[in-house]
């Protein structure tokens, strides 16, 4: 089974009850991952990979979507501010094709802009050390990425709802 590249409308048809969806922040150095709960409401900052090897960061990245049970990946795309695509959202299309044949699940992207940005000034508010926020800024950043495709699927179904009623 290969994996498709859906819109955040398409995801739902893609989840099974219970399932799990996965968010990557794609960096050069580091893979942040977040996890959803099996309700699909909250996002949570799970880990950071410290990038390596491609071979050795897919078969982790592969690992932990079989222990949660993870039924689709969303990744953040590092749109230029104008909404162009540079060097950095090709490197993420790579990326998404090369894991494909380990990792067969739909992936849907989403706009990454100043998620990262939104996440360090929100550590910063909280009085959060240097140290301490280059530990979990990338994690925090694939929660915020995955937190703003949960909000867009609750959305969606509740448009849905109305639209069944009238």
């Amino acid at each position: 089974m290969a994996s498709a590249i859906i819109t955040v409308e398409d995801l739902p048809a893609c989840l099974g009850f219970n399932q799990r969806v996965i968010g990557i922040d794609l960096g050069t150095t580091t893979i942040g991952l977040a996890l959803s709960d099996v309700e699909r409401s909250i996002a949570t900052p799970l880990e950071t990979i410290r990038r390596t090897k491609f071979t050795k960061d897919v078969e982790r990245l592969a690992a932990i979507i079989a222990q949660y049970g993870v039924a689709a990946i969303v990744i953040g795309l590092p749109l230029n501010m104008d909404g162009s695509e540079g060097p950095r959202v090709q490197s993420t299309r790579s990326f998404v094709r090369q894991i494909n044949p380990m990792i067969p699940l739909p992936v849907c992207f989403w706009d990454e802009r100043l998620s990262t940005a939104a996440v360090t000034r929100s550590l910063i508010d909280q009085d959060v050390s240097r140290a301490k926020r280059g530990e979990v800024v990338d994690k925090m950043a694939a929660a915020y990425i995955l937190q703003g495709v949960l909000d867009r699927l609750r959305h969606l179904a509740r448009a849905e709802t109305a639209l069944k009623r009238d």
